[in-house]
């Protein structure tokens, strides 16, 4: 048995105890009470007194077509979130990744809706079925209703001014208010001058990208603060880019607004796990300490079966799995 500090919305004083290990299991549960006086606490690596005992976190914008998947239940993610893909093959993947020990939780937003001959059409990377053209409201109608069919829990809308035609404010609309009749929020890819404050005006409630095209002004964050939040993925721009984005950031943020955790996995090379350089670029945006770790969304530690993690506030990325070991580790202090 041993003391922790334990994140669950926000920090709770916990007991971590031994629980009829099993080959292949952690062996370790968290409850959400104190421990008796005297307990002994459990310490972080090398003696740290700030690490805290969250569930496996969230990717709020990933493509699990373009990654292997297969890595995700050994990883530090419980949950990802598809933006974009051919709903048949997600939701296959999901159906697997639900079933694998430990099991690990896939939303998804079916295909990009996107003008005719937009963004990402022309792309070889975008798998059959992973795109929808829409040219009138009767398509809009109809994509929406096929995503949703396809077990889509939120629809993902392109304007993309710079690599193509966009949805006219009417058909980007039509969309919205179709996925709105099926209770499904919209996730706009925004880029270009003018197409993140367009998609929030037009109904976006979420933006997969910080917006990184441009600085916002202060009135716009205002209006984005107050009805959308934004998917992070600030790593994988270049320098300028990911600069503007950060600011962006760091001025929405100080008017309110929501920023989640998301890497674009499956645009270019990296890990099938929590990614660093999308913290440590989170922190440079501002968002530390028990922000970083709403950003991350992650499962709550005291749900039965959660793999548990010992998780450094000030850098998530160095989460890693608890074991029975730790809860009899000899590296703890009363």
């Amino acid at each position: 048995m041993r003391a922790v500090t334990f994140f669950d919305g926000e920090l709770r004083e916990g007991t971590l105890i031994v629980e009829h290990p099993e080959p292949g299991a952690s062996g370790v549960r968290l409850l959400a009470q104190p421990p008796p006086p005297g307990t002994p606490r459990l310490d972080g690596d090398d003696g740290r007194t700030d690490s805290v005992v969250t569930g496996r976190f969230t990717d709020h914008h990933t493509h699990l077509q373009l990654v292997d998947s297969a890595a995700l239940p050994s990883s530090r993610l419980g949950r990802v979130v598809d933006l974009g893909g051919t709903s048949s093959v997600i939701a296959e993947l999901a159906e697997t990744l639900a079933h694998d020990e430990p099991s690990v939780t896939t939303v998804w937003a079916g295909p990009f809706l996107t003008a005719p001959g937009g963004y990402p059409s022309d792309r070889s990377w975008a798998a059959s079925g992973a795109v929808a053209e829409i040219a009138d409201a009767e398509q809009a109608t109809q994509a929406v209703r096929a995503a949703a069919a396809g077990g889509a829990t939120l629809i993902k809308v392109v304007a993309h001014s710079l690599a193509g035609p966009t949805l006219s404010d009417e058909l980007f609309t039509a969309i919205v208010r179709a996925a709105h009749q099926h209770r499904l929020a919209v996730v706009a890819h925004a880029e270009g001058p003018g197409q993140a404050t367009r998609a929030v005006r037009l109904g976006a409630a979420l933006l997969a990208h910080a917006p990184f095209s441009e600085r916002l002004s202060s009135s716009e964050l205002r209006m984005h603060a107050a009805s959308a939040a934004w998917i992070s993925t600030l790593a994988i721009h270049d320098d300028a880019d990911r600069a503007t984005a950060i600011d962006n950031i760091r001025r929405f943020r100080s008017l309110g607004g929501d920023v989640l955790y998301g890497t674009d996995m499956g645009n270019g090379e990296g890990v099938v796990d929590v990614r660093e350089p999308e913290i440590v670029a989170l922190r440079e945006a501002g968002v530390t300490g028990i922000d970083l770790l709403t950003a991350l969304s992650p499962a709550s530690p005291v749900t039965p079966g959660e793999p548990l993690l010992l998780t450094p506030l000030d850098n998530p990325a160095a989460a890693r799995r608890l074991t029975a070991d730790d809860a009899a580790a000899d590296n703890t202090a009363p």
